[in-house]
């Protein structure tokens, strides 16, 4: 069974979301383990604070990150894209706890992004991280669902 952590900056506001996330957790329930963290995001008023609200929530996913051991991937606009076998496939060689960190609405502080994490793109387009959260649970269960030989498109 996969162990994975989501490590995700900010809470989840929307119902739709809330519920659609849950329903995706509850499907991953005989597939993972999920465990999903959250890092409270930085305020900001002004343009000028924009960077050190990122650097804040760097610091804290650093935190986190020295305290949890595992396979720590990064979602970023600018890592790598799978196919949905190709991801199935590339959790499928995990061994140890994987640990999947989404930024805030800001992104991530170069203290994050200058890290030899590996870095994972769930489109080449951007999604507010309530979104990316949902997407990426769905691909996770897309993933379980190939590992498993059920069939995933409908």
């Amino acid at each position: 069974m996969m162990r994975i952590t989501i490590l995700a900056v900010g809470k989840i506001k929307k119902d739709y979301f809330r519920e659609a996330i849950g329903e995706y957790l509850k499907r991953l329930s005989p597939y993972a383990k999920i465990d999903v963290e959250e890092i409270e995001a930085e305020p900001f008023k002004r343009e000028s604070d924009k960077d050190k609200a990122k650097k804040i929530e760097g610091e804290k996913i650093l935190k986190f990150l020295e305290k949890n051991e595992g396979n720590i991937i990064i979602l970023d606009e600018k890592g790598k894209n799978f196919s949905s076998h190709e991801f199935a496939e590339f959790l499928e060689d995990k061994n140890e706890r994987i640990i999947f960190v989404i930024g805030g609405a800001l992104g991530f502080h170069e203290n994050i992004l200058e890290n030899p994490y590996r870095k994972l793109s769930l489109s080449k387009m951007t999604f507010p991280h309530e979104m990316a959260r949902m997407i990426l649970l769905e691909q996770i269960y897309r993933a379980s669902a190939i590992m498993s030989g059920k069939e995933y498109h409908y």
